[in-house]
């Protein structure tokens, strides 16, 4: 890439940061109901009603993560804003867990630089986000795994191997039966014998 076409995307990226900004300070004042995430999408504002099915599954991710990688000793949130690439793309991911050593920038802001795993629970309104452009909007960020868990199908979808702005690898595993991440950059083994259905 040369010193112009990086200045562009810089420049493209402090645009994007900008107009999310002012779009999630207008949302802050808004009177969203409680127990609704909101997201930017490719400029769209989406809000979804977090049920306690969704819920159920996030708390079974977020344990299994802790337990594996210690509950002092990794960030892992869920419903934090994470810009991702892409034309105004303000995620807010069901679960996102960061690499070590992560820190905030000079805004105070998370980096998607440093996210090495998403995880994000359907929902019916916005399947088509979590199975298109954001899954897009991962791989060109370089997310090494992202897991859909989708109790309307009871299964989860691993992609692995992020390139350009889709996943050389798709693993589908039934619930009930466990995901085997161990040879991933994750590493380790999501139990989904627990995992609601719809």
């Amino acid at each position: 890439m040369t010193i112009l076409e990086d200045r562009i995307e810089i420049k493209m990226a402090d645009e994007n940061a900008v107009c999310l900004d002012h779009w999630f300070e207008r949302l802050e004042r808004m009177p969203v109901p409680e127990g609704y995430k909101v997201e930017i999408v490719g400029g769209s504002v989406f809000m979804t009603p977090q049920r306690d099915i969704h819920w159920e599954t996030i708390r079974e991710i977020l344990w299994a993560l802790e337990d594996h990688f210690g509950r002092r000793r990794t960030r892992v949130f869920t419903d934090v804003r994470i810009d991702f690439p892409g034309f105004q793309n303000g995620f807010c991911p069901d679960v996102a867990k960061f690499r070590e050593g992560a820190a905030k920038d000079d805004r105070g802001r998370w980096q998607y630089e440093d996210v090495d795993f998403v995880a994000e629970v359907i929902s019916k309104g916005t399947a088509h986000n979590d199975y298109g452009p954001k899954k897009a909007a991962y791989a060109l960020a370089g997310v090494p795994v992202y897991l859909i868990a989708d109790p309307y199908q009871a299964r989860c979808h691993v992609y692995t191997e992020p390139k350009e702005d889709s996943y050389a690898c798709e693993l589908r595993v039934n619930y009930g039966t466990d995901v085997d991440m161990s040879t991933t950059a994750l590493g380790l083994i999501l139990k989904t014998a627990h995992f609601p259905r719809d």
